[in-house]
C-alpha cells in the first residue's frame, strides 16, 4: 500500500493540470503510536510548508461512525488541504526541507488516500 506519492504519480498530477486551485483529500489510517508522529509532521506542514507554497488546511477531523462503508473502509482522520495549483503541491513535495519531515508522515500511517479534487463548474 502506497503512503506517499511517487515520481510517476506527480508526473500524472501535472500532466492532468487544467489550471487553478485544487483541494487534496487526505484519508489517513494511523499505525500504533502514529498519531503523535503525524502531529509532528502536521505542525511542520502548517507552520512552514503550507505558507511557503500558498496552501491551507480547510478541514481536519477525526474519523467517526461510518454510515455507508464496507468493513475496513473507515478512516482515522480526514484532511482537506487547498493548494493554489498542482504545481505548488508538486514543488512542496520536491522541497528538500519538506523531504526531511515527510518521513514522519510515512512512519505514522499504515494506509492513506491522497486524491486531488477540483471545484465543480
Amino acid at each position: 500500500m502506497a503512503i506517499d506519492p511517487r515520481g510517476t504519480d506527480l508526473k500524472r498530477l501535472l500532466s492532468e493540470d487544467q489550471g487553478g486551485p485544487v483541494v487534496m483529500l487526505n484519508l489517513l489510517r494511523f499505525d500504533d503510536g502514529g498519531r503523535e508522529m503525524y502531529d509532528q509532521y502536521a505542525e511542520a506542514l502548517s507552520t512552514t510548508f503550507l505558507p511557503r507554497y500558498g496552501g491551507e488546511v480547510i478541514y481536519a477531523g477525526e474519523g467517526s461512525t461510518a454510515l455507508v462503508a464496507e468493513a475496513g473502509q473507515e478512516w482515522d482522520a480526514v484532511l482537506l488541504v487547498r493548494y493554489p495549483s498542482r504545481s505548488a503541491f508538486s514543488s512542496m513535495v520536491a522541497d528538500p526541507e519538506y523531504q526531511q519531515v515527510t518521513g514522519l508522515r510515512t512512519k505514522a500511517l499504515t494506509e492513506a488516500v491522497l486524491q486531488v479534487t477540483t471545484p465543480w463548474e
